[in-house]
């Protein structure tokens, strides 16, 4: 049996998920709901949810606060005066199963945080490696936020599968740091962001004759990466 399949998905409960520019396209797909029906930004002043992984953006209204842009959380249904992520579909506590079964009912769109868990990267040797999993996902030590039962092995993760997923991870969160970089450069109100996002990844995919062009009307030094700060199409506004 996998380490996930009798799990009340402690992981699901404990953190605040990171959310990228492409999670956010690919959940809107999926799931058929709108970026504010999913999403929030999360005051994040001491760094602890961006970690090493996920880049902090600045909106008008709140200049000065360092945001991550992440999925929301909701009230737990069957474990009360805890929380979890909204797409959790929770199973209802047994004798057997004293916290219950819950499962990702956004499992093929979910996040590429969620895909990795609960792996990194080695850049040096190009290999995942496995995190060492706390037993809480919280400093509160509510039985809801409890990780998983025995640390993760080897055998435990598909080699082939979580090596693809790193890469992807690695190359979207990349991409959004950039975004990032674009966005601070002149933060823009919190309720432009999604329409700005749309923008940019409708407009990420170029042909030759573009590049061409871009290195043309570049010099050498500039990055070609560069993602300029364009006025959304269309704003959805926050209700």
């Amino acid at each position: 049996m996998g380490m996930c399949e009798s799990c009340h998905a402690g992981c699901c409960r404990s953190y605040a998920i990171p959310i990228n520019g492409a999670d956010i396209i690919r959940m809107e797909r999926e799931s058929k709901l709108t970026f504010w029906e999913f999403a929030c930004r999360w005051a994040d002043p001491q760094g602890e949810i961006a970690g090493n992984y996920a880049p902090h953006f600045h909106f008008q209204d709140e200049p000065e606060t360092q945001f991550v842009i992440c999925l929301k959380q909701i009230e737990s249904k069957v474990l009360p005066g805890t929380q979890c992520c909204q797409f959790l579909q929770e199973g209802e506590p047994d004798a057997e199963h004293p916290l219950g079964i819950s499962r990702c009912g956004m499992y093929l769109g979910r996040p590429a945080a969620c895909r990795v868990f609960p792996t990194k990267y080695d850049v040096e040797h190009e290999l995942p490696i496995l995190h060492t999993v706390p037993k809480y996902g919280r400093e509160e030590q509510n039985p809801a936020y409890q990780l998983c039962p025995r640390q993760w092995v080897k055998e435990d993760v598909d080699p082939i599968a979580v090596a693809h997923e790193l890469m992807i991870a690695r190359y979207e969160v990349s991409f959004f740091n950039h975004i990032a970089e674009a966005w601070n450069r002149s933060p823009k109100p919190w309720d432009m962001f999604p329409g700005f996002i749309r923008d940019v990844y409708a407009n990420r995919i170029s042909t030759q004759s573009d590049i061409e062009l871009l290195h043309a009307a570049t010099s050498k030094t500039e990055t070609p990466s560069t993602i300029s700060m364009q006025q959304p199409s269309t704003i959805k506004m926050h209700q």
